[in-house]
């Protein structure tokens, strides 16, 4: 893939991210999750590239949605699959609390698995405990893991889960084993990525999320040098049709980073509002600033991007 398009997607980011946060606070969740959508989609159409949203957002709760199969970008460029999420945390930019970010990640023709709208366990860490994770095994087990290839204690550890009634005896066990739990209510790409820098302070997340979530998530960990488990937790035998017929044969399948996101991959997010490790959108008159991210698996190169925006040369999409 052309290097440069990790910029193009930081573009894209950036556009859905500056039209989210002008709804920050609102509490309008489609409302910011429409205006997201809407100026990404302006924003893909206008790049050199045959592309293909593979992984999409929005259909489990009806809302507004760059749809799985949609045709982005001009004719004639390279052939390239998108997982997207416009808006990764719209309940969080409704309510005006951190970690709400606008993600994508890139790779070429059939490096994403298509992924059901249907939950996902996973388990996430950053490049220090890399190679030791095994999904299959208790979370006390892997803790123990974790805190051996870290060099610390189990009670140094910081465990993210989603803040879900499904949780309660996963975060019973990683009290009982020591660790620390940090309870989000929203956001666990934020929290996947956050693994892989030591500054935010969170080492491991666990626990069942979404699971396109879980490809875009295994995107960014891909990047950032981290390590992924995950398998499908369908809820009922008309998800689990749905995955055979996007290609998924082993439902139980422990899906590895490989599984998910496989090849050379690259991953671009902004911040909508401030979170661990990207600020959040902040408007001035006449313009905006933003604070992005863009990794390239291949190269390991990460970089951050502050962008000052003016609205009199660019308007706001």
């Amino acid at each position: 893939m052309d290097r440069n398009l990790a910029l193009e997607a930081v573009r894209a980011t950036e556009a859905a991210a500056l039209s989210a946060a002008r709804l920050m606070g609102r509490g309008d969740n489609n409302a910011a999750d429409q205006a997201a959508v809407d100026a990404m989609r302006r924003c893909l159409n206008s790049m050199s590239f045959d592309g293909t949203v593979v992984i999409g957002e929005g259909e489990r709760d009806e809302a507004p949605m760059l749809y799985i199969g949609e045709k982005v970008g001009t004719v004639g460029g390279p052939k390239i699959d998108i997982a997207l999420d416009p808006l990764e945390g719209t309940n969080l930019t409704a309510k005006g609390e951190p970690n709400a970010l606008s993600v994508m990640a890139l790779a070429m023709e059939g490096q994403f698995l298509h992924a059901p709208d249907t939950y996902m366990q996973k388990l996430v860490v950053g490049p220090t405990a890399k190679g030791v994770i095994d999904i299959r095994q208790s979370p006390t087990w892997n803790l123990k893991e974790i805190a051996k290839k870290k060099q610390c204690l189990v009670e140094d550890l910081t465990v993210v889960v989603l803040e879900r009634s499904r949780h309660e005896e996963l975060v019973k066990e990683v009290r009982m084993a020591g660790a620390r739990v940090r309870l989000i209510p929203d956001g666990d790409v934020a929290a996947a990525l956050a693994t892989c820098w030591k500054e935010t302070g969170i080492d491991v997340l666990m626990g069942i999320g979404g699971a396109p979530e879980g490809v875009i998530a295994a995107a960014a960990v891909r990047c950032g040098g981290g390590d992924m488990q995950g398998v499908l937790c369908p809820r009922n035998d008309e998800e689990i049709a749905r995955a055979k017929k996007m290609g998924v044969t082993d439902i139980k399948k422990i899906l590895t980073l490989d599984d998910l996101a496989r090849g050379e991959v690259m991953f671009a997010a902004t911040g909508v509002t401030t979170g661990d490790f990207l600020k959040g959108v902040r408007f001035f008159g006449g313009g905006a600033t933003t604070h992005s991210i863009v990794m390239r698996s291949k190269s390991g190169t990460i970089r951050y991007i502050e962008g000052i925006h003016h609205f009199d040369r660019k308007p706001v999409y």
